[in-house]
């Protein structure tokens, strides 16, 4: 990466194997250790050069790529998992340095990503066709899924090596290369991606790295050779790559927001409930696309829950996430602590309860850090800001509705539809929320429901633009276009045109 100044990392592109510093001048964004408020890196921002040339490399590399055995392919995945697996402490570090999230999160990252590069491995079976024999006299059918090519990731800062596990290796195991454009708030763990693929023996060109903001966005989405773009972010930016890529002709999946309820009945344990809302809402400081924003609480159940709510939130440790004693860590910047502060304002002026508020807490040592302590709101209505946007903090809301109609009035009323989770013992209620609620990924006494590689990730209505979820087949038939061959062998001498529609039998 080398070095600018003491301490301060010059991170670069990865372009066709190598990095590669861009074209002069250079343009640089600042990359902070959110826990201590400290520049730790320098990012170089790419433009419509660097995105030309990451291209061009892909472009190069993707025809050959493409046309090894899908076991040849495999191999490489394989490599690269255990390469991951060895050095995960080495990218979990990363990821807390430059985004905060506790050591143990960051190695959780890891391991679900993991998951999808182990389902990478298994690319032979998964892309393999049908075939169908005699579907006409002397005529067999057959299927085959090819690779589109070139195609770009751009990832958040959230997930800065999840997230793009979720995309590169089935991409790359079918038989494309990969442009990744991760978020320039914590770049460091795609460059680490990087190297160990090509260590793993991906020919160069097949993954590349631009690092930078929107003008690199925009370059990928008109490039005229990327064939697919994958994005996962804010509905606003969701919706405007969706519609951008779909204008340039591209395939485009762009995951966006979220404001994911957790519906608890009168009869759930309260202990799970607690432990699960605590964690799912105020892990990784609520910088999570799943994290539970809302409790929606029926009925009997809302004094004891909130009681309790209120007890934990403020017991939560605030600390550097390399710390084993701190369960949350700081925020991403500081203009995002004060996003989120102004939401939680909001909230007292528009007449919501607040009960814990986290404004103005610190941590001793780290007094520049960017640190929010856990916020907990009873009484929210639908109308209020805080319930009605996402906020990407640890904000918790509490609503509450009189039984479980209301509850699923309540969920399906709003306009994201990323995940739902409903915590009870009866299997009645469990069902009819499975089957009535209007969120993609569900959860029954699981606050953060989200599926295991083998299927697929995504949710409903303004929370995914496009028709493909990521990972999983969705993901192999995103990146794969689908061919049906119809042959016949003939036999000696022609036996002269045929002038009706060929037909069975």
């Amino acid at each position: 990466m080398g070095k600018t100044e003491p301490n301060v990392a010059d991170i670069a592109h990865w372009i066709e194997g190598r990095l590669d510093g861009g074209a002069l001048p250079v343009r640089t964004g600042d990359v902070f250790d959110p826990a201590r408020g400290e520049v730790v890196a320098r990012v170089r921002m790419a433009g419509e050069r660097e995105v030309d040339a990451a291209v061009a490399a892909a472009r190069r590399a993707c025809e050959s790529w493409g046309q090894l055995a899908a076991g040849r392919r495999a191999r490489v995945m394989f490599r690269f998992r255990e390469l991951v697996e060895e050095r995960r402490q080495t990218l979990a570090q990363a990821i807390t340095r430059e985004q905060g999230k506790l050591l143990s999160d960051a190695l959780g990252e890891v391991a679900r990503g993991l998951e999808v590069v182990e389902f990478a491995t298994g690319i032979a079976h998964l892309i393999k066709g049908e075939h169908s024999d005699q579907v006409a006299s002397g005529v067999d059918q057959f299927s085959l899924r090819q690779p589109l090519g070139v195609v770009a990731g751009i990832t958040p800062f959230n997930f800065p090596a999840m997230v793009p596990m979720w995309m590169f290796p089935l991409a790359i195991a079918c038989g494309n290369a990969f442009v990744l454009k991760p978020s320039e708030r914590d770049p460091s763990a795609s460059l680490l991606l990087a190297q160990w693929l090509s260590e793993a023996g991906l020919p160069d060109g097949v993954f590349n790295v631009v690092q930078g903001d929107r003008e690199a966005v925009e370059a990928l989405l008109r490039h005229p050779h990327v064939a697919a773009v994958s994005f996962v972010g804010s509905t606003r930016v969701a919706e405007t790559i969706r519609s951008e890529g779909s204008r340039h002709g591209k395939r485009v999946q762009a995951l966006g927001g979220a404001k994911n309820h957790l519906v608890v009945m009168p009869d759930a344990d309260l202990d799970q409930v607690v432990d699960a809302v605590i964690g799912s809402a105020y892990g990784a400081a609520g910088e999570r696309c799943m994290a539970v924003s809302v409790v929606v609480a029926v009925g009997s159940v809302a004094d004891a829950l909130v009681s309790r709510l209120a007890i934990r939130a403020r017991a939560l440790r605030l600390g550097d996430g390399s710390d084993p004693a701190s369960e949350m860590g700081p925020l991403v910047s500081a203009a995002h602590r004060e996003s989120v502060e102004a939401f939680v304002q909001s909230g007292v002026q528009q007449g919501a309860q607040l009960l814990v508020d986290g404004r103005g807490a610190g941590v001793a040592g780290r007094e520049r850090g960017f640190f929010l302590g856990a916020c907990l709101f009873d009484r929210v209505r639908p109308e209020m800001r805080i319930y009605r946007e996402e906020i990407f903090g640890p904000v918790l809301s509490v609503v509450r509705v009189a039984d479980l109609a209301a509850a699923l009035e309540l969920v399906n009323a709003h306009e994201y539809g990323n995940g739902a989770a409903l915590f009870t013992r009866d299997g009645a209620s469990a069902r009819a929320f499975t089957r009535q609620v209007q969120a993609g990924m569900v959860g029954i006494n699981v606050p953060i429901p989200v599926p295991m590689a083998f299927y697929s990730f995504g949710g409903w209505k303004r929370s995914l633009f496009g028709e493909a979820h990521a990972y999983g087949m969705e993901a192999v038939r995103f990146y794969t276009r689908y061919k049906a061959v119809m042959q016949r062998w003939p036999d000696s001498g022609s036996k002269g045109p045929e002038f009706s529609f060929p037909a069975s039998g």
